[in-house]
């Protein structure tokens, strides 16, 4: 029997779609391949960046993880999380199940990792939730303290806007925000609601600074210990089940825009593009070299000019 972690709680828009997706392999291929799936990671030490190390070690079989983690082993995976790429999670799925996903699943085989094909759950446009501090434009995070997860282009991020980035891996993030070590954080509007980040935050800033999705990947060793009728079972699943999961989570996070405004979040309406052109030329250029030309020419041929 193998397992699938992923770093969200079983309420969450990931786990019971990966369910699905495991019990219709389970199913098609008679039992042969057997994936259970364990939230929060299984309570793994270390969270996500232990996860990766443990997946590409072959301690564990699958995982879904966002591609700025990803990046410590796989520097081109990083592009995922570039700023303001995307103008929506359509043009961000398009990109990633196009010639650029096929160019990351090459970087990635090369590390030992398999990146399964249209694999890209949806997570959400990060936005920035204060536990009370108001962000309407960039001059507002000067000596912000914000909470990013482990990977370095959201930290990176934040430092360039003005703020002082602090590392908290997601299973800490609650305490951080109720203990008042850091001022807030960002993070889609689902995983705010299902980790319960508004009883410990007030304010939201609606940024959208940058897509995020959580890649089906898998150890390589395992994944060509399988049968091709078993491979094809499981790109077949999860293109049916990441779709529905993609569909319903992009309505879930418009329709928490309302909702936790009715729970008492204070809602502000931004303009992106004043964080946007804080961070120049310069700062797109470093990611341009750390991810690799190709991936960034992959990029710009899906959405624009990038720098």
């Amino acid at each position: 029997m193998a397992r699938q972690l992923h770093n969200q709680p079983e309420e969450s828009h990931q786990h019971r779609f990966l369910v699905d997706l495991w019990e219709e392999v389970r199913r098609v291929t008679a039992g042969k391949v057997d994936v259970t799936v364990h939230a929060s990671n299984a309570g793994t030490v270390g969270s996500d960046p232990r996860v990766l190390e443990m997946l590409v070690a072959g301690e564990v079989e699958f995982a879904t993880m966002m591609g700025p983690l990803i990046g410590a082993v796989v520097p081109a995976a990083e592009i995922q999380g570039l700023p303001f790429a995307f103008r929506s999670s359509a043009a961000a799925h398009a990109a990633f199940d196009g010639p650029l996903g096929t160019h990351l699943r090459e970087e990635m085989r090369a590390k030992g990792i398999y990146l399964v094909p249209q694999g890209a759950l949806e997570n959400g446009f990060r936005q920035i939730c204060s536990t009370k501090r108001v962000v309407r434009t960039p001059q507002d995070l000067a000596g912000y303290r914000m909470r990013v997860p482990a990977g370095r282009v959201l930290g990176e991020l934040f430092e360039a806007l003005g703020a002082t980035a602090v590392v908290v891996n997601i299973d800490g993030l609650y305490a951080a925000l109720r203990d008042g070590r850091v001022d807030g954080h960002e993070n889609p509007l689902a995983i705010t609601h299902v980790n319960r980040l508004h009883e410990v935050t007030s304010r939201i800033a609606l940024t959208r600074h940058v897509w995020s999705g959580f890649n089906l990947i898998a150890h390589l060793g395992f994944w060509s210990s399988l049968g091709e009728s078993e491979q094809a079972a499981i790109h077949a699943a999860a293109r049916r089940h990441v779709a529905r999961q993609r569909d319903y989570t992009v309505r879930l996070n418009e329709a928490l825009e309302a909702s936790l405004a009715a729970r008492g979040m204070q809602v502000e309406q931004v303009q992106p593009q004043a964080f946007r052109a804080r961070l120049g030329s310069a700062f797109y250029a470093r990611l341009r070299e750390r991810c690799g030309t190709g991936a960034w020419k992959l990029l710009q041929d899906a959405v624009g000019r990038l720098d």
